[in-house]
């Protein structure tokens, strides 16, 4: 899959499954300095992604300062060629002061055993 540089920044596209429900979301930050993989609310919300009684409520913190959010385990998440079952994402605002759709993690890369190929900007799976 190709990444897109966007204000110097790596952006790919996903592909999330929850509860028989799709949405592909772009604009999502490709971070390998994240421990986790996160979503924005205002975006997963359209596939009634939303908190329920006994969703663990967790703080994350980031250069963009911190915030609650909610963890949610999802059926599928899909980044071209790489793909995880039941994997748990957290959901919060993810005001950071610029637009993105989400981020993700260094929990998604190391599942995937993601290759990043930074001179062609791509993201595969090894052997590919």
């Amino acid at each position: 899959m190709k990444i897109d540089i966007v204000d110097e920044l790596p952006f790919i596209t996903v592909l999330m499954h929850f509860r028989g429900r799709q949405l592909v979301l772009d604009h999502v930050l490709l971070d390998t300095g994240s421990a986790g993989t996160v979503f924005a609310v205002d975006q997963v919300e359209t596939i009634d992604l939303l908190p329920e009684p006994g969703d663990p409520i967790r703080q994350i913190r980031g250069v963009g300062g911190s915030e609650f959010v909610f963890s949610k385990r999802i059926e599928r998440l899909v980044v071209g060629e790489l793909e995880v079952s039941d994997f748990e994402i957290e959901v919060g605002a993810m005001k950071y002061g610029f637009a993105l759709n989400g981020i993700i993690g260094l929990d998604f890369l190391l599942q995937t055993k993601a290759m990043i190929d930074l001179d062609g900007l791509e993201i595969y799976r090894p052997g590919h």
